[in-house]
């Protein structure tokens, strides 16, 4: 989305991040964010830990700055749906993108299943809660029925869980978030005609 302006060089210098960013990801994965260290993490990456050092002090500005980043779309997406009419066309459109934001950030939400502590720790639960609270007021028509204004948060909780509840479910990962999408959009899509029928 960002003009090539800004040059290579930040690129690069992103990427490394990126890949630091990914690594640690799959150590904690693999061995848990506790049994993981720094010097692992640049060993995986065959850098020495200075060049670690140089984006990342500790474990725990690794895993806040991949909620940054992973907040940051979500910001976008609150800030593209408050200038856009309550029509059902938005609604569905913010259901597409989120998921889409979702899927992406896929290794993080099972970070944040499997290492509830941290999260709480790190008070990136609340970060979270935040973007939800933004997200919930583009989705919501103001003057919804209660049972309406429900269907919309169970949209957005339908794709969360939709992370990790389908996960034991037969096929293909990206049939599975489609059958999800299509879940939370007929929510949306039931409460928008929910409320234009009152």
């Amino acid at each position: 989305m960002g003009g090539t302006m800004d040059g290579t060089k930040h690129r690069r210098r992103g990427d490394t991040r990126q890949r630091i960013q990914d690594i640690a990801l799959a150590l904690f994965a693999e061995q848990g964010y506790e049994k993981t260290s720094l010097r692992e993490i640049a060993e995986r990456l065959d850098v020495t830990k200075a060049a670690l050092y140089y984006h990342f002090k500790t474990k725990e500005e690794i895993i806040v700055s991949l909620f940054e980043d992973l907040t940051k779309p979500i910001e976008d997406l609150i800030e593209w749906g408050r200038l856009q009419p309550h029509t059902l066309e938005t609604k569905q459109e913010i259901v597409r993108r989120y998921s889409q934001i979702l899927s992406e950030a896929a290794p993080l939400f099972q970070f944040m299943q499997e290492n509830q502590a941290t999260v709480r720790e790190l008070s990136i639960g609340e970060m979270f809660k935040n973007r939800m609270m933004g997200m919930r007021d583009i989705i919501i028509d103001p003057d919804a029925d209660l049972v309406d204004q429900v269907r919309c948060i169970s949209a957005l909780f339908t794709m969360h869980a939709g992370m990790y509840a389908v996960r034991d479910l037969e096929g293909d990962p990206e049939d599975k978030r489609k059958a999800v999408l299509e879940v939370a959009i007929d929510l949306v899509t039931q409460a928008h005609t929910g409320s234009r029928n009152a």
